[in-house]
């Protein structure tokens, strides 16, 4: 290969790379992934816009019967979310809180669906969720377990 073509293919080799970069970082695109209440919101963070977490509330929230089910969060998920009830349900405790805020706002807004959660968190306002993520992240994670595949 002469230097004339290996500087050509390289050249080639850049451009469509810088092309590639710049097809999927359009402006305004969302990542994928977040709720809708983020994306109508041009969030692309999943805490971005809500209110600072409050533990202590989280903790009296989290003991709160729902309406829509009649269970708490610790019902299922059981004291500080260490314990839950079912080996397929999540342990809350140590998790980082954004990650439950986001989970909490895509089973809110419809745009993740499990029996139980949807309606448990339909009628959680945005406080409410930032108040929940803040008590269960702020408690000791025990053993946390990957439940990928356990269904």
């Amino acid at each position: 290969m002469t230097n004339s073509s290996f500087f050509k293919s390289g050249l080639a080799i850049a451009l469509f790379s810088v092309l590639t970069l710049a097809a999927c970082s359009q402006g305004g695109e969302v990542p994928a992934g977040h709720s809708s209440a983020d994306r109508d919101a041009g969030h692309t963070s999943s805490s971005a816009g809500l209110p600072a977490g409050n533990v202590a509330a989280g903790e009296k929230l989290a003991s709160v019967k729902g309406k829509a089910t009649g269970q708490s969060c610790v019902d299922c998920h059981g004291a500080e979310g260490n314990a839950p009830i079912d080996p397929t349900y999540p342990k809350l405790a140590g998790q980082y809180h954004d990650y439950i805020a986001h989970s909490l706002q895509m089973y809110r807004d419809g745009d993740r669906e499990h029996a139980l959660m949807s309606s448990q968190a339909k009628d959680l306002n945005d406080q409410q969720i930032a108040d929940l993520s803040a008590y269960f992240g702020s408690r000791e994670k025990g053993q946390l377990r990957d439940l990928h595949g356990i269904h």
